[in-house]
Order: C-alpha cells, then sequence, then structure tokens
C-alpha cells in the first residue's frame, strides 16, 4: 500500500533460469533432451542491464532466435549498419537495480522489492517454452514452467500472481494445464503462446477458451520483441522496433479477438494487453468500428467492435511514459474501468523503485477515484480478488 491505496501492479515479469527450472523438469524431458547441458546459453546481462560476472547463470536456446534484436543495427539517418556494429542493452530508467533473483529462484527477494515500491500484488507475466522445435518437448517445459510457477507464486500466493501457457501446438494439452492449475490461488490467466502466423481468432483455439472462461481466468496479451508482427519491415533500425513491436501486435492482438467474435462466444471471458501503450486505444477503438463495415471480414458481432473495450472486460496496463494526460484522456473518451498499474519489473523501462511514486503524481489529473480504479478496482476486476 502506498498514500492509502493499494497496489496491483499487472505488468511485471518472471522468467526462470534453466538452473531454476531444472528442478522441475519431468523425467520425460531427461529421456527426450539427455544433453540439457548443451544448451545452455550465458546470461551475463540482467533483467535491467546488471553486467553479470562468471560463473554465469543459464537460459536454454534450442532455435535461433528471429526479430529485429538479433539483426545488426542501423542508426538512422545513415546508410547501413557501422562497422562490427552490435547491439547495445537497453538505458535502465529506475534508480537502483531490482534485488537479484527477484525473477528467477528468490521469492523472498521479490516480496522485498514490492515492499520497497509500495505493491501489494504482482502479477507476473510468465511466457513458458524454450522454442524447441519439437512440439512434444516443448510442452514439456511449458509443464515444468507451471510446477517453477507453483513453486515460485507459492512463497505467498495471495501477492504473486500468474498465467498459464497456452499454445496449438497442443489443445488438448493447454486445456488439460488449465484444468490442472486453474483453481490454484496464483493462476489468473492464461497467455497464448502462437506460432508466427497463427491467427489469435482461430477456432481450434475455442476448446482453450472454453476452459479457460470456467475456470474463471482472464486472457492476456504482451508483446515481445520477437516475433511479432512488421518485424520483417523495421530497416535494421532498433528505435523503430522497439517503439513499433507493442503497440502494433496488440492492436493486432485486440482486432483479432474481438473481431473474431470471441468475446460473443465466450461472454464471462476477460481479455488484456499489457505493456503495450494505452493512448492509442481511443483512435484503434473508432478505426476498427468504422473499418469493420467499411471493409468487413469479422465474425457477426452483437455490439459495435469499441464496445467490447468499453464494456467491462477489456483492459489494458499503463505505460509511464504516456503520462497522466493521455491517461485522462482515454479515460474521458473509453471510462474509468479500463486502465491498470503496471511497472515492467524487473525490465529497464521500469522506474523502479519509484514507479508506484510516480503513478501516484497523475492523481492530480486523473482524480482519486480514477486512480483507486487503475491502482487496485481495475486489476481485481481482470484477475479476481487476490
Amino acid at each position: 500500500m502506498r498514500n492509502g491505496f493499494k497496489v496491483y501492479d499487472t505488468d511485471t515479469h518472471v522468467g526462470p533460469s534453466a538452473e531454476a527450472l531444472q528442478p522441475h523438469l519431468s523425467a520425460k524431458l531427461r529421456t527426450l533432451v539427455p544433453d540439457l547441458e548443451a544448451h545452455y546459453m550465458d546470461v551475463k546481462i540482467g533483467w535491467a542491464g546488471e553486467q553479470r560476472e562468471a560463473p554465469f547463470r543459464h537460459r536454454f536456446r534450442f532455435a535461433k532466435q528471429e526479430g529485429w534484436s538479433t539483426s545488426i543495427p542501423r542508426y538512422l539517418g545513415e546508410a547501413g549498419p557501422r562497422a562490427n556494429a552490435e547491439r547495445h542493452f537497453q538505458k535502465f530508467m529506475g534508480v537502483s537495480f531490482p534485488t537479484e533473483g527477484g525473477a528467477d529462484d528468490d521469492a523472498a527477494a521479490r516480496l522485498r522489492d514490492m515492499d520497497n515500491e509500495g505493491s501489494d500484488v504482482h502479477f507476473l507475466v510468465s511466457s513458458g517454452g524454450v522454442g524447441h522445435p519439437d512440439p512434444e518437448t516443448e510442452m514439456e517445459f511449458v509443464f515444468a514452467q507451471h510446477r517453477y510457477l507453483d513453486a515460485f507464486c507459492g512463497r505467498d500466493p495471495r501477492r504473486l500472481k500468474s498465467c498459464l501457457t497456452v499454445s496449438p501446438l497442443s489443445i488438448d494439452k493447454s486445456v488439460a494445464e488449465i484444468r490442472r492449475w486453474g483453481k490454484s490461488p496464483w493462476a489468473v490467466a492464461v497467455h497464448p503462446s502462437l506460432p508466427l502466423d497463427y491467427p489469435l481468432d482461430h477456432p481450434d483455439l475455442h476448446p482453450i477458451w472454453a476452459a479457460t472462461q470456467e475456470h474463471g481466468l482472464s486472457v492476456i496479451h504482451h508483446s515481445f520483441a520477437t516475433g511479432y508482427p512488421g518485424y520483417r519491415d523495421l530497416w535494421a533500425n532498433p528505435f523503430i522496433g522497439r517503439c513499433a513491436s507493442h503497440p502494433w501486435a496488440a492492436m493486432r492482438a485486440i482486432a483479432s479477438f474481438v473481431g473474431g467474435g470471441l468475446m460473443d462466444r465466450f461472454p464471462e471471458i476477460r481479455y488484456a494487453v499489457l505493456e503495450s501503450g494505452f493512448g492509442w486505444l481511443p483512435f484503434w477503438a473508432n478505426r476498427m468500428d468504422d473499418q469493420a463495415i467499411y471493409v468487413g471480414y469479422v465474425a457477426e458481432l452483437k455490439h459495435k467492435m469499441s464496445e467490447y473495450l468499453t464494456g467491462g472486460r477489456f483492459f489494458t496496463s499503463i505505460e509511464q511514459h504516456e503520462g497522466p494526460h493521455l491517461a485522462k484522456n482515454v479515460i474521458d473518451s473509453m471510462g474509468d474501468h479500463i486502465l491498470m498499474f503496471g511497472s515492467d519489473y524487473p525490465h529497464a523501462e521500469s522506474r523502479f523503485p519509484e514507479s508506484v511514486d510516480r503513478t501516484l503524481a497523475w492523481q492530480n489529473v486523473i482524480g482519486g477515484d480514477a486512480m483507486k480504479k487503475m491502482l487496485w478496482d481495475n486489476p481485481v476486476n481482470l484477475f479476481g480478488e487476490p
């Protein structure tokens, strides 16, 4: 709690190192991949840009990473990449680095950081799987991630919440994981992990949405730097890539999920986009309304597309840099029941440990009632009472 406000941070991250995940790997996975250590990649830079020292922890790496984050960078205004150019890590936007281990295997450190910043609850964005080319093996890594989350969040499941990775790689197994973990106190959402070019509105995914609704879970979208739509068309520039990746991927996800009729077919499902900005929401809502009539090619919908965004089952986390005046614009245009606090802990873009205090200053523009809803009520409406 901070200054009399309860705080639910809806955009934080967790990602176990190979070492943290090892205790949760199944015997089947060890048989499928007997040389696990051969697929270790050193983690030399921390979540916020910390320079690590040997001996390093590791990530599993089975496939070549794609996207703008792996291309040779070109500075805007220059004809091509500089000789021997390499991508540098992003600038840390906070004051002090988050505590070591808080996003890996030390839940106690995580809870101390939460107390320091003033957060009562963290929603931990988790993306299971490691990119293994064999679907059976990849799903075993997903199962291990869920067991890891059960242990990590189990330290205090009232304050630590997370999501289940679901995938078209195995619809049946994804549904089974929802049934296995969906009533756990920490599991409050599902996070689709889709192969490149696989549409979110594909009808094969309907059993996953049905199980999600049955268990009272929400569906989240969180954009990432690799594999998002349009990543092949950035003129090799990381600035354009990072600016475009999150909002464009979220725009596409909203158009697909809503335009595919999923909020009609599953009338209790709640949907949220995280870490993708919010100032574009009024524009996108109005544009979808117009284009659904002008162009078509959407499902038979019971409402205007914008009404699904304003009807109480759609939410989005804030980005600190967009500030209070854009927040007020969204609130005035679409209602005060959509925006949610998010810090991006422990990434470099977070303002740790000042994210809560910086957002509380928005109260002078958006007002106390809207602040209470953004910090607590709206996240609770999305994820449920902690």
